[in-house]
């Protein structure tokens, strides 16, 4: 996860309480920029209540290292960049960042405002706002896809974590060209529920799961026909790319190309 720097000139006439407020949030940026549990639950006052209101819960300190290992992005696709610099009001810290997957498809983006109350350098209370917003390049998605995130037991930051491994788990394990691949397959493999691998895909790629496998299927038929020509029967190439059914590559290779695999590998 890339964060860009948190501009943290004081906005504040400095006074003992702000000063440190401002101190423990830096610190506290720090320790993400890490991806350092340990120094953040050391942040945290053992009676903190965190507020997550995306995901409409509070997350108390025995929650606390599990809510912040399952949010914590693993992966370098997730960029971190802050909206607004550090603002400070006596006890309490404002962070504004916008998190986006650094993905080909820009498939995913949400910006977020966290405030941070301290008490004697720990904070004690986070309330944590976060609004999923649409790219250019990402599909119409319903109104409720929030909710429906919500319910999944998903926080923004995990919905983000979610889209990177998924993504990461078809490019590299090609799961497929398994001709027998289901979701029931890939939930398996992910460690995530059926219902989580869903939404990702209807909610943020506005796409079926059939619809998503059969794309990449085409793709590699596509880079088949791109670097061999038809130097092997359509019928092979459709089977390597994970197809069992031929009408179903030629549907699927006419809606990608406008063209048959025929036509297009005379191209010119």
């Amino acid at each position: 996860m890339e964060i860009s720097e948190l501009l943290t000139t004081p906005t504040f006439q400095v006074d003992p309480l702000s000063t440190l407020t401002h101190q423990t949030a830096v610190r506290y940026h720090e320790a993400w920029m890490r991806r350092d549990l340990e120094g953040l639950m050391a942040l945290y006052h053992p009676a903190v209540e965190y507020h997550d209101f995306f995901q409409n819960r509070t997350i108390d300190y025995a929650q606390m290292r599990d809510y912040l290992s399952s949010s914590m992005p693993t992966g370098a696709r997730e960029i971190q960049i802050y909206t607004d610099r550090l603002r400070i009001d006596g006890d309490t810290a404002f962070l504004q960042y916008r998190v986006t997957l650094n993905g080909s498809d820009a498939l995913l983006s949400f910006h977020a405002i966290e405030a941070l109350s301290v008490q004697n350098g720990l904070i004690v209370k986070v309330n944590e706002h976060a609004v999923l917003v649409r790219q250019a390049q990402m599909v119409n998605r319903p109104s409720h896809s929030i909710n429906s995130a919500s319910r999944l037991g998903l926080s923004a930051r995990q919905v983000g974590l979610l889209a990177n491994d998924l993504l990461q788990y078809f490019e590299q394990s090609k799961p497929y060209l398994d001709s027998q691949l289901d979701l029931s397959k890939v939930a398996i493999a992910t460690g995530y529920t059926r219902n989580q691998i869903s939404f990702f895909l209807n909610q943020i790629r506005g796409q079926s799961f059939y619809e998503f496998i059969n794309q990449l299927r085409i793709e590699d038929a596509i880079c088949q026909i791109n670097t061999h020509g038809l130097s092997k029967p359509v019928e092979t190439i459709a089977s390597a790319s994970g197809f069992n059914s031929l009408s179903t590559f030629y549907r699927c290779f006419k809606n990608k190309t406008g063209r048959s695999p025929k036509a297009y590998s005379q191209q010119p």
